[in-house]
């Protein structure tokens, strides 16, 4: 079930001495995660840019919908950005809760696959009570070509001080955040009407209020003080935090150094 919106990947309740999987992170991997599971490896069809991943890490080979781990050998997993490309979603996360007893899933929402979306995405996706609520992008309406990604997800977030607080304060507009223990709450394909309206009807009043709801004047405030804050930090924290490297090189620097133990 959700417990948690958190601001972004580096806001999770992860502990100290958690055993960490990160499945799908492609370029940008978690500094946290302990082990990478990455399917694709020849391909960036459904990423940005070449694997990378952290000297620490270790890598797998592994597809999200069979990963090759013990029940439970995890104490949290990390999924962003990976959801909305699942052929079997169903089991994705049935493969994600049964590996790990907590963790977080990151997608584009509906508004932000309209704003920044790639022909690999399978699924549009909301987080509607609680629950991942996802509709196959093929039987949606609407233009998917005109990718705004470059405006959205490379520009703004690092020119525009209202739109670094837009994407913490009301960051469900463009993406879905969800942080579960448990197991994992999803509707594929929604054939109640109630679900089904917020992906083939104009959004009333009401289900606008369902997907950003509203807050007084002092929550409001504070909301806006406490990502102010987490913006610090999250600045400062990034100075001191290294860089990933290329997966090949990655491979380079195994092999070299399990030369040199011979």
């Amino acid at each position: 079930m959700k417990v948690r919106t958190p601001y972004d990947r580096n806001d999770l309740n992860i502990k100290k001495s958690d055993k960490v999987l990160e499945v799908g992170p492609g370029h940008n991997p978690s500094f946290r995660s302990n082990v990478i599971a990455e399917k694709f490896v020849d391909t960036n069809y459904h990423r940005c840019g070449d694997v990378k991943i952290f000297p620490h890490q270790s890598f797998v080979n592994a597809d999200g919908e069979n990963l090759p781990f013990k029940d439970k050998e995890f104490d949290y997993v990390i999924c962003n950005q990976v959801l909305e490309h699942a052929e079997n979603p169903e089991l994705f996360v049935k493969e994600q809760s049964r590996v790990a007893s907590r963790g977080y899933i990151e997608t584009p929402s509906l508004l932000g696959e309209f704003l920044f979306p790639k022909k690999s995405h399978k699924w549009v996706i909301l987080d509607i009570d609680g629950k991942l609520v996802m509709y196959e992008k093929s039987k949606m309406e609407g233009n998917y070509l005109n990718n705004y990604g470059e405006l959205f997800l490379n520009y703004l977030p690092y020119q525009s001080l209202p739109y670094k607080l837009l994407w913490l304060t009301d960051g469900d507009i463009m993406i879905n955040r969800y942080e579960w223990e448990g197991e994992i709450d999803i509707i594929v394909n929604p054939q109640d009407d109630y679900y089904l309206s917020f992906f083939t009807r104009p959004w009333d009043r009401e289900m606008v209020a369902k997907i950003i709801p509203p807050r007084s004047t002092s929550a409001e405030i504070w909301t806006v003080l406490r990502a102010l804050s987490y913006m610090g930090l999250s600045k400062l924290k990034s100075k001191f935090q290294p860089h990933p490297i290329l997966l090949s090189e990655y491979v380079k620097q195994k092999e070299l150094s399990e030369k040199s133990t011979k």
